[in-house]
């Protein structure tokens, strides 16, 4: 098992289906889990209210947690996750896991946003697998990480 003491994670509805499905594949994985929601499927839900929590929490001990969200093309989600000091979201649309790798390698990427109507279940499962296994190179990235990090706004 990995230093990662838990995995925060969130969706509204167009990510509801896959965001339950990952849940009990990393709960069976034996991952420490807290869903931030959605709960249920409400067509109608907003986004920022289960990404916001997931984002806050990964802000809180960026090196500790990580979290997963999901939505219909992740983009307005790693949006609105990148907003919180230390939170580093990617998006992963299901075409190349290389991206996986260097989003974790070169950018110590804490945050994985899901297009849930681009990446299958099995895609999914398979990129958060590379995406959770795949250590911080440090390096000369490290420099990197922390001028984004002391951004002041």
């Amino acid at each position: 098992m990995s230093s990662i003491k838990k995995i925060f994670l969130g969706t509204d509805h167009a990510g509801f289906e896959l965001k339950e499905e990952i849940k009990d594949f990393l709960e069976s994985k034996k991952y420490n889990i807290e869903d931030c929601g959605a709960y249920t499927f409400e067509k109608l839900d907003d986004y920022p209210d289960f990404i916001i929590p997931v984002a806050r929490n990964v802000s809180a001990s960026p090196e500790e947690y990580r979290g997963i969200i999901f939505g219909g093309s992740g983009q307005g989600e790693a949006m609105s996750a990148n907003r919180f000091k230390n939170v580093r979201a990617t998006v992963f649309y299901g075409f190349d896991f290389e991206i996986i790798k260097l989003s974790r390698l070169h950018n110590n990427a804490n945050i994985l946003s899901i297009g849930a109507r681009f990446v299958s279940s099995v895609n999914a499962k398979r990129a958060i697998e590379l995406w959770l296994e795949t250590p911080f190179e440090g390096g000369r990235h490290e420099a990197r990480i922390k001028k984004i990090d002391d951004i002041k706004i």
